[in-house]
């Protein structure tokens, strides 16, 4: 985290200079934010899992996984999320530019590309940027997202998020993605 807060930094820094070219920074910036959020969350995902099971990862997702989201966004000044075509939550719904940046990566990953190369970056002409980083299915995600879900998880998700349609996924399919917002500045051009 102490090396997220010193790039996020020297990035906003060099960004209100012009010392450096800002989408290049911004980029890498959020590389590393969207990898500290996914790994944080994948840490306390496990750690649930191994004290209490999958009913305790649905608490982690439901709870944690937004307060680890706006903690490491609060701490690179941007905003993170998360978001899919099929939400469990319908808070996390995409907006128009999410929902084709992630039809977009579903028909990359149909055609063969690596889950790896799945991320976008996008300036906006108010100095506003968007990265994206997909989320694909791994065989844990399963338990609770897969085709074949073990009654007590299906009911427990059932509870939490009736409009549910996070599930039938299978390892390699897109389940979503990461978003990093960063704020417009007023010197845009």
């Amino acid at each position: 985290m102490r090396r997220l807060i010193a790039l996020t930094t020297m990035l906003a820094a060099a960004y209100a200079t012009h010392a450096i070219e800002d989408a290049d920074a911004r980029l890498i910036a959020s590389r590393e934010v969207a990898t500290s959020m996914q790994n944080e969350l994948k840490g306390e995902l496990l750690q649930a899992i191994t004290k209490g099971g999958p009913l305790a990862a649905i608490e982690v997702c439901q709870t944690r996984a937004p307060v680890i989201a706006e903690h490491v966004g609060n701490e690179a000044g941007v905003r993170v999320w998360r978001t899919a075509l099929k939400l469990r939550n319908p808070a996390n719904s995409p907006d128009e530019g999410a929902r084709a940046v992630l039809e977009d990566f579903s028909r990359r990953l149909a055609a063969g590309e690596g889950a790896e190369k799945l991320e976008h970056f996008e300036r906006a002409a108010d100095g506003s940027a968007r990265y994206m980083k997909a989320i694909v299915t791994q065989p844990p995600c399963e338990t609770c997202h897969g085709p074949a879900i073990a009654e007590p998880v299906r009911k427990a998700l059932a509870e939490r998020y009736p409009a549910d349609q996070a599930t039938g996924f299978v390892a390699g399919d897109l389940r979503g993605a990461v978003v990093v917002d960063w704020p417009g500045t007023s010197g845009a051009d």
